[in-house]
């Protein structure tokens, strides 16, 4: 019988990624706050932070608390060198910044949670910020709801069952969608025209237009959106200006992908 991959976990490796995944959320924490949530004693924690402080991945600040350090930048920077997705998706930004003046961003789904790998900022004064690294609920974006609407039904059940029925789709605005069968007949709806839509559910005053980005296979394996501010533009803009450009950007970016036919 073959063994699970988790009989192979090793507990300290992993408690060592879980500190450095804690500071995707604050900037600066403590041993004290580390410990408190990630449930282990602070010992533990005050070693691990010194190994990876050690190897350059954290570094203590002049209060003696922590934050990331060089060598989490030099991996970044080796991931966009060598990663096919990385690199042909800067391209694809940029021109989809370019032809709409609107920030973009690339995502890559990460359990029931967008991971954004990539984003060009426009120059607008009114204008999000960069997200790269930032991990945001699948259900309250753009990004995550074009992920989720082309995933294969058995992997969609699967979360289904895994995230959606465990734990209530939180709510980011007053305009995100928290119910269940609500939230997959919104899905059925973004697979059906092609791209999805964020009104002010991820943030107030932002609005997204988001496509799936397809493999070789045919997969879905990513999503590039746009993000405006809804002082410049709403439902029908995105709908008409925006969705198209973003589909666009989004199928060359799969035939990049696809490689020479």
């Amino acid at each position: 019988m073959k063994r699970s991959k988790d009989d192979y976990v090793i507990r300290a490796v992993e408690n060592a990624m879980c500190v450095l995944e804690a500071f995707q959320e604050d900037e600066i924490l403590g041993v004290t706050e580390l410990a408190k949530r990630l449930g282990l004693h602070k010992n533990k924690v005050f070693r691990l932070l010194a190994t990876l402080e050690q190897k350059g991945y954290v570094e203590q600040c002049e209060d003696e608390r922590y934050r990331l350090g060089s060598a989490c930048l030099a991996l970044a920077r080796a991931f966009e060198r060598h990663n096919t997705l990385a690199k042909e998706g800067q391209r694809a930004l940029e021109g989809l910044c370019a032809k709409t003046s609107e920030s973009a961003h690339l995502a890559v789904l990460d359990g029931f949670s967008v991971m954004h790998i990539g984003s060009v900022i426009c120059d607008c004064l009114l204008s999000t910020g960069s997200r790269t690294g930032l991990r945001l609920s699948a259900h309250n974006t753009a990004l995550g709801k074009a992920l989720l609407a082309f995933l294969p039904s058995e992997r969609l059940d699967g979360l289904d069952r895994k995230f959606i029925r465990r734990k209530a789709l939180a709510a980011a605005t007053p305009a995100s969608i928290t119910d269940r069968d609500k939230f997959f007949d919104h899905l059925r709806a973004v697979a059906g025209q092609g791209f999805a839509l964020d009104i002010e559910e991820c943030a107030v005053g932002l609005c997204c237009v988001a496509a799936p980005v397809h493999g070789a296979d045919g997969a879905v394996i990513a999503a590039l959106s746009i993000s405006v501010p809804t002082a410049r533009a709403g439902e029908e803009a995105l709908r008409s200006r925006f969705a198209p450009e973003v589909v666009a950007a989004a199928a060359g970016l799969s035939r990049r992908l696809c490689g020479p036919a």
